[in-house]
């Protein structure tokens, strides 16, 4: 990873500033140019350096979410998966290894929605969706230190 890259990402990994233009500031204070770093964003997705640049809202202010889980058959679980994934309501899914193996976090305007949903999954699929509403939020300040140059 390039100088560039590592001020970046250490720089901005806990928040982007809150302006019409947040790409171009990030450059001014960077020293580059506004396409600079959407480049190195580009790229340091495309490396898996970086999954996503977007904020970490809190949902149960905006809404009501659960996180959810379907205990599928093997022969089935990649269509029921891509199904899943075809509701608006769903942020990702993902496999474990579980009896439980396909769990899903949908988020909707409020709880009735999520019940209509899961409902839905539920006559769409034949399975019953295992229901885990979050019951308090731990949050937690997740960044890494990052050198400036090595």
């Amino acid at each position: 990873m390039d100088d560039l890259s590592r001020r970046l990402l250490a720089r901005y990994q806990k928040g982007l500033p809150i302006c019409a233009e947040p790409y171009r500031r990030m450059a001014e204070t960077l020293g580059c140019s506004e396409a600079e770093v959407l480049e190195r964003l580009r790229r340091l997705e495309a490396d898996g350096a970086l999954s996503r640049v977007g904020p970490v809202l809190r949902h149960q202010r905006a809404g009501a979410s659960t996180l959810a889980a379907l205990a599928v058959p093997e022969e089935r679980l990649q269509r029921v998966a891509e199904r899943i994934s075809q509701y608006a309501e769903v942020n990702h899914n993902y496999q474990r290894e579980h009896r439980y193996n396909l769990w899903f976090v949908l988020t909707a305007g409020d709880r009735a929605q999520l019940d209509r949903v899961l409902a839905e999954i539920a006559a769409d699929t034949g399975l019953q969706p295992l229901d885990l509403p979050m019951q308090e939020a731990y949050c937690i300040d997740l960044a890494f230190p990052l050198e400036a140059s090595r």
